[in-house]
């Protein structure tokens, strides 16, 4: 495959046939909520990008193939500074776009039934149903491995072997950061792992993935202080019907410590009124309940007898606009906290993870009132004990009293 542009093409119009198609795939993402909205643009340029290298070899938009894609890729600086795996990512999402609407041709027959493809959808459906990960979890590993399997699995005439395997891992993660090594090294681990389970290779091949240096609980993790959640909660305008919804979203954040997954993926059973209990669907399908907190229920309460629209879906928090239906993930839920950070003037709302700063609030006053690691984890939902030990170290006060005086003097 050989290659004739590696530019960057200015973020302009896209060209001729693809340009009703690109403008319809942006206004998709864009109608499915805040949480893709403020990523359509990035998807956006991407799109573009592809259109106008399409544009420049003659095809349509009923030509076009994850082969083109690939080759785009391997050809082309990024238009928006993504990572390869997220414009990979971008340019599926824009395939399924065209296949959807008729403007492509469905993947089928000999393509679809490749060994690689094969592979890459049970895979998944392994990923789903064995390991318990969400689709969200799926989307971000299955990028990652279909790059494997185009670098290193199809392009061999031998046997996959631990050196290859290893030499493939240091070549992507050379001059990376240590989290994107990190991510990479648990993707291969499990989908080698995945194949020595199938039978496909006779060894242990995810053995040969080098271990990634990191330091364990070597920095305080941010967290709001308690007078910093009560400046959020007040400045919450609650004269508006959104804004009654997050101020119950927020609520949930700050007293019960949820993740924003578990905040979108409650439903109205979910909550038994009378118990004064709340059941939670954390990690891995895993279900716990909780005890509703007074403020946080009357909240509820409010939202759904006067605010939430009416619709058929079952989940408790809905979008205002329509479509009436859930919010559409864990982002939406970081969109909320931000523009309440903001409004508070409390934390620095431009960091990634924002609604755990309420999680990690939470476990630091447990931690500085006495609780022990197993009832923190039990209420976060730590399957864990070790996940649940960095809030240990917040403990200043009893970490005093068991750190050595520094010695004085010289040492010898």
């Amino acid at each position: 495959m050989s290659c004739t542009w590696r530019g960057r093409d200015p973020d302009g119009a896209t060209a001729g046939s693809f340009d009703p198609y690109v403008a319809s795939f942006t206004l998709e993402r864009r109608l499915r909520g805040p949480a893709d909205h403020w990523r359509a643009s990035v998807k956006r340029r991407e799109v573009a990008a592809f259109a106008r290298w399409a544009q420049r070899r003659d095809l349509v938009p009923g030509e076009v193939s994850d082969a083109h894609v690939v080759e785009f890729l391997a050809c082309s600086a990024p238009a928006s500074g993504a990572s390869c795996a997220r414009r990979r990512a971008a340019l599926d999402l824009f395939l399924d776009h065209l296949r959807r609407i008729g403007a492509a041709a469905p993947v089928s027959g000999p393509a679809d039934a490749t060994p690689a493809a094969v592979a890459l959808r049970r895979y998944a459906q392994y990923l789903r149903s064995e390991r318990g990960l969400a689709d969200r979890s799926v989307a971000v590993y299955l990028p990652y491995v279909r790059q494997f399997i185009s670098d290193l699995v199809a392009r061999t005439d031998t046997d996959l072997d631990a050196d290859g395997v290893r030499a493939y891992f240091l070549g992507r993660v050379r001059s990376r950061p240590p989290a994107y090594a990190l991510l990479v090294a648990a993707v291969l681990r499990s989908f080698l792992r995945f194949l020595f389970l199938r039978g496909v290779t006779p060894t242990e091949l995810w053995r040969a993935i080098p271990r990634v240096r990191r330091w364990r609980q070597s920095a305080v993790h941010a967290f709001l202080a308690p007078g910093e959640v009560d400046a959020v909660l007040r400045h919450t305008d609650c004269t508006t019907p959104t804004g009654r919804r997050d101020y119950a979203i927020l609520l949930l954040l700050a007293r019960l410590g949820l993740r924003g997954g578990e905040v979108v993926r409650l439903e109205i059973g979910d909550v038994r009124w009378r118990e004064a209990e709340i059941s939670i669907r954390g990690k891995g399908g895993v279900i716990r309940t909780l005890p509703l907190p007074r403020d946080a229920g009357q909240a509820l309460a409010r939202y759904v007898r006067g605010d939430r629209p009416v619709g058929t879906s079952r989940r408790l928090f809905l979008r205002r606009l329509p479509p009436h239906v859930g919010l559409s993930g864990p982002a939406t839920i970081g969109h909320i906290v931000r523009y309440a950070l903001v409004r508070a003037g409390v934390h620095d709302p431009s960091r990634r993870g924002a609604s755990h700063l309420f999680r990690h609030g939470l476990a630091t006053r447990m931690v500085r009132q006495g609780a022990s690691i197993p009832e923190i984890a039990k209420i976060l939902g730590h399957r864990s004990l070790g996940t649940t030990e960095i809030y240990a170290k917040v403990a200043f006060e009893t970490l005093r009293g068991v750190a050595l005086p520094w010695p004085r003097g010289g040492v010898r």
